[in-house]
């Protein structure tokens, strides 16, 4: 995410004081609440949905998570990266390509 789409979160959040709301776990749960209204907008077609309405969804999922980022003090990027390895040493190309196969079935 760029900075300035980072800064422009924090600000919006500061200017409201919502931050007293933040707690890590109140922003979980509104990581989950939204990314289940993101599942909604699949719940009875895989093939017709509203664009829209999932950038809507996706965007509240990802503001919050921003959220939970600033308030534990953690880094997207590197936090990606870490989860990236692991990823990576789970799911070597040569066992793992093509297949969705969880890594313990490799």
């Amino acid at each position: 995410m760029k900075q300035e789409t980072i800064d422009r979160i924090r600000k919006f959040t500061e200017d409201r004081d919502w931050d007293q709301f933040h707690s890590p776990s109140n922003l979980a749960k509104s990581i989950v609440i939204e990314a289940a209204e993101l599942l909604e907008c699949f719940q009875w077609s895989d093939e017709e949905y509203d664009l829209q309405h999932i950038k809507e969804e996706l965007a509240d999922v990802m503001v919050y998570s921003q959220n939970l980022l600033d308030k534990l003090g953690l880094d997207a990027d590197e936090i990606i990266n870490m989860k990236m390895s692991q990823n990576e040493a789970k799911y070597p190309v040569d066992k793992s390509k093509g297949i969705s196969a969880k890594y313990t079935e490799l």
